[in-house]
């Protein structure tokens, strides 16, 4: 349980009118009388605040010989947890102690106590604390407010029903019990949703604490496990004290359930179909954003969870970075090669392809030999600076910070310090330690579409769920629309033609990551002597459309590709994209 989330269960309890129960203080004898010492009332202090503090340490040396005797430490300290686990406990507030009374069973001291819990309400009264000279003469009971002598805590727990996870036009994307959550959109919802299922032992743990029975499911991925507590709701049901192992116990205190609160995405129900459709088998991810104010509108496959090398999708980012600081031209001309060693290592085209020419024939083409070079002489701290600028090194915008920590995405990234020109010219053609994700490489997109602001990424829009985060300007209006038309050409004659979507102008990049050799499968032939072996593949496609009037921003990678970009990737993206857009 962190210190956060108890400060909000704890901000939650003092807002509902749950009933105050009043304890009767617990006196070990009838016939009580003032006069003991006033050691005995100091030792009850130390002890008392040691619990509101619970510092289990302390309160342990607070016990007489014969109480430590007839209890060891860890065991004392075990059913104090097991009670707070019991009871829900928040917290622990106790007041002054009184002077010391005599009673026919032994000295006691009372401490006023105030227990707040999370499914049982607040409860206040006192505590009489067993005196042996300065010591406590500790017994099981006191481990909570209300318990008699051979009785403990027991619960009777009434649970909530979870709240739903909606689209942005109401449609479940997931409801129902925790064991059987389903939603109109089938599996396709899973990739926003998440999952539920057996949590781990911490967050089991947490949850029994929450008042919830042992073996509870809980979300375990996407927004099921952002927000379980919320989904989720407040348990409540009966406190027990209970004599004897088949006792019926005695009523504490009791807490009416509260049901879960629903979760409001921003996912079009539509688009998140097509995405998941068009992915299809492949393992891979697709995101879909809204171009004017980057919203969430689909997320398919591992679309923000395993960033994977970006390939020449990173070239717009490289673009960007060279014409401001002017280091190209549309007018400049490259050599037509096939590879070059101008960064201080052999650096080939796609299939040793001859390319070359004009900057928009190089960029429409995916020039390796022409960008690599081309990041050396804009620099590594220029490169990591633009980079950053579209979101690099950088957790993603989708929730609340409380929410990106329950599932901890990873960043897309790129190494603060490129150290030599090899690194830098990888860097530029999307290589060596560059990580992107599709949601990354959406918001790239987005970023030119949007004339060179960058939104932030909302999947939620619950006030207090959804992202803090202010726009980036990420580069001037006129950079982005000389991107743009570079990315026009990608589609209309590059690489990217089959990212096209009839009657309508995409504007896209082609990228194919290369991993290393591919292990070959058994019963394949070897790779004949002099020719390189086949390298595993991560294709990749960025874009947005309607070039003109921009709605939608996508990123697509599909991992250990049969193709490049042009020819896996692409395709995906121009069927998402026609499900909204085509004729």
């Amino acid at each position: 349980m962190t210190e956060n989330s108890q400060e909000q269960r704890r901000r939650r309890l003092l807002t509902r009118a749950l009933p105050v129960v009043a304890i009767c203080a617990v006196s070990f004898a009838a016939g009580v009388v003032v006069g003991a010492s006033s050691p005995g009332r100091e030792a009850a202090q130390r002890f008392a605040d040691a619990w509101e503090a619970q510092d289990y340490d302390a309160m342990y040396a607070e016990l007489s010989e014969d109480a430590a005797a007839a209890h060891p430490e860890e065991e004392f300290e075990q059913a104090y947890e097991a009670a707070d686990i019991t009871a829900t406990v928040d917290t622990i507030t106790t007041g002054e102690a009184q002077d010391a009374e005599s009673a026919s069973g032994g000295d006691v001291v009372k401490v006023p106590v105030t227990v707040s819990t999370h499914a049982f309400g607040r409860l206040e009264g006192e505590m009489a604390l067993p005196v042996d000279g300065e010591s406590i003469a500790w017994e099981p009971q006191l481990v909570f407010p209300g318990l008699e002598a051979g009785e403990t805590l027991d619960r009777r727990e009434d649970v909530p029903e979870r709240a739903a996870i909606l689209a942005r036009d109401g449609t479940p994307l997931a409801e129902g019990p925790p064991a059987a959550r389903s939603s109109p959109l089938g599996v396709s919802a899973l990739n926003v949703a998440g999952e539920i299922g057996a949590p781990k032992k911490v967050a089991a743990r947490e949850l029994t604490g929450l008042g919830f029975p042992d073996g509870s499911l809980a979300g375990i991925s996407g927004l099921e496990e952002a927000f379980n507590t919320r989904l989720a709701g407040q348990p409540g049901g009966e406190l027990l004290a209970v004599a004897g192992k088949d006792g019926e116990g005695r009523v504490l205190a009791r807490g009416e359930p509260v049901p879960g609160e629903p979760i409001n995405t921003t996912i079009d129900p539509g688009l998140q179909r097509a995405a998941a459709t068009a992915l299809g088998g492949l393992f891979g991810g697709v995101a879909v954003l809204d171009t004017d104010d980057g919203a969430v509108r689909a997320l398919a496959g591992i679309a923000y969870s395993a960033p994977q090398p970006p390939g020449s999708t990173f070239k717009i980012i490289t673009t960007t970075a060279a014409l401001e600081e002017e280091a190209v031209s549309l007018d400049d001309t490259f050599p037509v090669e096939t590879s070059n060693t101008t960064i201080g290592r052999e650096i080939s085209n796609a299939h040793d392809s001859p390319c070359g020419g004009t900057f928009v024939e190089s960029f429409a083409e995916s020039c390796n030999t022409v960008f690599a070079p081309l990041g050396v002489e804009v620099g590594g701290e220029k490169l990591v600076e633009t980079a950053e600028r579209f979101g690099f090194n950088a957790p993603p915008t989708l929730m609340s910070p409380e929410g990106l920590d329950a599932i901890n995405p990873a960043e897309s990234s790129i190494p603060p310090d490129l150290d030599d020109d090899v690194a830098v010219g990888e860097s530029a053609i999307g290589q060596g330690e560059v990580l992107a994700t599709p949601l990354e490489m959406a918001t790239v997109a987005q970023t030119i579409a949007a004339g060179g602001v960058r939104s932030p990424t909302p999947l939620v829009t619950d006030p207090g769920l959804a992202p803090g985060a202010e726009p980036v300007e990420v580069t001037s209006e006129e950079v982005a629309g000389t991107v743009t038309d570079l990315m026009l050409e990608v589609v209309r004659s590059g690489t990217g033609i089959a990212g096209a979507v009839p009657g309508v102008e995409v504007a896209g990049k082609t990228g194919t990551a290369e991993l290393g050799p591919d292990t070959p499968s058994e019963g394949d032939a070897p790779t004949p002597e002099g020719e390189e072996p086949e390298q595993q593949l991560d294709a990749w496609f960025s874009a947005f459309a309607p070039a003109g009037s921009p709605e939608l921003a996508i990123g697509v990678m599909v991992v250990d590709s049969e193709g490049d970009g042009g020819e896996v990737a692409a395709p995906i993206a121009s069927q998402v994209l026609a499900s909204r857009l085509g004729d």
